[in-house]
């Protein structure tokens, strides 16, 4: 049997029997169960006191070892620290940006409490994948337990240019933290370079060579774009499927044969929907001919309603769909339809088919696998056409998309007229060139390429140490 794989993520669930896996779990999930591996995380119980140890579950051959956090460690880690300081700066936010040092030291307090209850289940011939920036410090803390089995990490967001980084006063020592992995992988190359841009800038003595070998005096590490990708088949059949399922069908019903343009995303300020919402206004304003022919759809569940900034973006959206459809709704009517919740994966498939435009327009995005389920989820004889952001980390590779600044509401807006106007002939191209690329890199491959490279590091990463201090 190969290496076990052990995925640590910020967040795990356990399967549920009425629902098929969606996103990141469909890969993580098929390369665990033929290692029979591991999926460590918090479970989503706090505890008053130190947590005991991981709850285990195990499904399908997968163990499920299931994490509690202190309750008031829990948010200055996670509202704190990870989604009010690092959140907005890899984004290339820095007016969103906050940092206090007490949230700082939650967010090392729970890197350390992962390291000490997953380190009594690594066995020798084990690799681990950790996951996203909540956990950027976990190598370094299982180093320092005298873990040495090979340890790669993921980014699913951007990785900011060492300008920008250097916004975060402790930088240098989350860079030290990333140089502690024996595989570190992003998103996209422009990721790449800017994560080689601060080693450069932090280790003076770092040698970064063409194939992303990164050799810091007597070891090194490897670096690497792995660009994430959908389960394009599973998405087709979903998506198929939910056409003639109830919610679907009264969704559509209710469009009296208008055309639909959607976005779905989670409700958050990196995502560009008060830009999105702007530019609509302005497309009815610019092509009134649509004017109750089209309806914009736009779900956008809540996200982190904790934090001030998350509260302020959805005033601005009840306030500027409000002003859209005063402005120009009829008796039977809406312009926008805004929807604060979220929807089971097959139903979202389903709505998405429906849609003859899709709206991904987010002001920066490691990828955006919304645009990638959008087309997938298309009837390839009658396809929707794809808007989609230049600054989402998707438009490198899905070229035939209709490409916008999202920040030029009047190019989103001919660009929904565009696609509301295009020939069939010519959707049916560009969803077909889109399509054969998400499968050429789908989910399974992107999962495969990653613990692939990760397994062929070396076995015993000599000790890591302090990056010296950065002005």
């Amino acid at each position: 049997m190969a290496a076990r794989l052990i995925c640590v993520s910020n967040r795990v669930s356990l399967p549920r029997k009425a629902a098929a896996p969606g996103g990141l779990a469909v890969g993580v999930l098929s390369a665990l169960k033929r290692t029979g591996g591991v999926w460590f995380g918090w479970g989503g119980d706090l505890s008053e006191d130190d947590p005991s140890e991981p709850e285990i579950h195990i499904r399908d051959g997968v163990t499920y070892a299931l994490l509690e956090l202190r309750r008031d460690l829990f948010e200055p880690y996670y509202n704190g620290f990870s989604n009010e300081s690092l959140w907005p700066l890899f984004h290339y936010m820095p007016t969103k940006f906050r940092f206090r040092h007490e949230e700082r030291e939650a967010y090392e307090a729970v890197n350390r409490q992962f390291a000490q209850k997953l380190a009594p289940l690594i066995k020798p011939n084990d690799v681990i994948w950790v996951h996203d920036y909540h956990l950027i410090p976990l190598a370094s803390r299982l180093r320092e337990l005298g873990v040495r089995v090979p340890i790669g990490f993921f980014l699913h967001i951007p990785f900011p240019y060492i300008e920008t980084l250097r916004v975060l006063p402790t930088y240098a020592e989350l860079v030290r933290d990333l140089t502690a992995y024996d595989l570190v992988g992003f998103q996209a190359d422009s990721d790449l370079r800017s994560f080689h841009s601060a080693v450069a800038h932090c280790v003076e003595t770092a040698r970064i060579e063409p194939d992303g070998l990164i050799r810091l005096g007597d070891r090194s590490f490897r670096s690497g774009v792995f660009s994430i990708g959908v389960d394009v088949e599973g998405i087709e059949g979903e998506a198929a499927r939910a056409a003639d399922t109830q919610i679907v069908r009264k969704m559509v019903d209710s469009l009296v044969g208008r055309k639909l343009v959607i976005g779905v995303d989670r409700l958050d300020y990196s995502k560009g929907l008060v830009e999105r919402f702007s530019a609509y206004e302005q497309f009815l304003e610019t092509f009134p001919d649509n004017r109750g022919h089209v309806t914009y759809l736009q779900i956008a569940p809540l996200s982190r309603k904790d934090v001030q900034s998350y509260a302020e973006i959805r005033r601005s959206l009840e306030q500027a769909s409000g002003r859209t459809n005063g402005r120009f709704a009829d008796a039977d009517w809406t312009p926008i339809r805004y929807l604060n919740r979220n929807f089971p994966h097959e139903s979202l498939m389903g709505f998405l088919r429906a849609a003859q435009v899709g709206l991904v327009t987010p002001l920066r995005d490691g990828m955006n696998l919304v645009a990638k389920e959008y087309l997938a989820a298309q009837d390839p004889a009658d396809p929707g056409v794809l808007v989609l952001s230049q600054l989402a980390g998707a438009a490198r590779e899905l070229s035939a998309a209709l490409q916008i600044n999202p920040y030029d509401s009047r190019a989103v807006g001919h660009a929904i007229q565009t696609a509301l106007t295009m020939s069939l002939s010519e959707r049916r191209d560009r969803h077909s060139a889109m399509l054969e690329i998400l499968r050429s890199n789908d989910i399974g491959v992107w999962a495969n390429r990653f613990i692939s490279t990760l397994r062929q590091t070396r076995e015993s990463p000599s000790p890591v140490s302090r990056l010296p201090a950065v002005g």
